[in-house]
């Protein structure tokens, strides 16, 4: 993936977002449909963000971006704040 792509990723998972709010507002989903499928998407945004922040590191310490790869969900949502 490249920059670009994750970040058109990021985007549409953004729109997904506002989309099942636009839904729920409208009474077309249950509370807990959203809370399942926005949950999902959270964890879908970290992991893409953490994709960013390995490339941007890789180039930035001389490294192929496109060695970095996708973290599994498990390990992304583990990390310590």
């Amino acid at each position: 993936m490249t920059d670009d792509s994750i970040f058109a990723r990021i985007d549409d998972l953004v729109n997904t977002e506002r989309e099942l709010r636009v839904k729920l507002a409208a009474g077309e989903i249950s509370r807990e449909d959203e809370q399942d499928r926005l949950s999902q998407i959270e964890t879908d945004l970290d992991r893409c963000w953490d994709l960013l922040r390995q490339r941007r590191a890789k180039r930035e310490f001389g490294g192929d971006p496109d060695d970095a790869e996708a973290r599994p969900a498990g390990t992304v949502e583990g990390y310590l704040g």
